[in-house]
């Protein structure tokens, strides 16, 4: 059974970082594209970066190159979102999510996902 536990969220002043876990367990994790989205209130989920299996190509949201960094460490089957110069439109949950169905994987047709972990920005 496939299962993402997200962590890492909070609360952080604009222009401040966070750093965005998502621990995987399951199956093996370096055979998966990871993404990563997030869902402000009120408004649809979006993508916010994605990443091969064996972190060969990397996919962002054009908002966020620059600011967002994401990675994985295989062996210990983690993915991460380095965010920095946050704003206060970063606030949302971010989901992270595992095996997309359709290719750039930037959709949010995944075949699983996290339960989300609050990101809040103030300004």
């Amino acid at each position: 059974q496939v299962q993402l536990v997200e962590s890492g969220g909070g609360l952080v002043q604009a222009g401040g970082s966070l750093r965005l876990s998502c621990a995987a367990s399951g199956r093996t994790f370096s055979r998966y594209t990871m993404g990563w989205f997030r869902q402000a209130p009120g408004k649809e989920r979006e993508f916010v970066a994605a990443i091969t299996g064996s972190a060969t190509n990397t996919y962002y949201a054009d908002s966020m190159k620059g600011r967002f960094t994401i990675s994985r460490d295989n062996p210990k089957n983690t993915m991460y979102l380095q965010m920095n110069s946050l704003k206060p439109e970063d606030t949302a949950v971010y989901y992270c999510a595992q095996e997309p169905r359709r290719w750039p994987p930037t959709s949010d047709e995944y075949n699983y996902w996290g339960q989300g972990t609050q990101v809040t920005v103030s300004s």
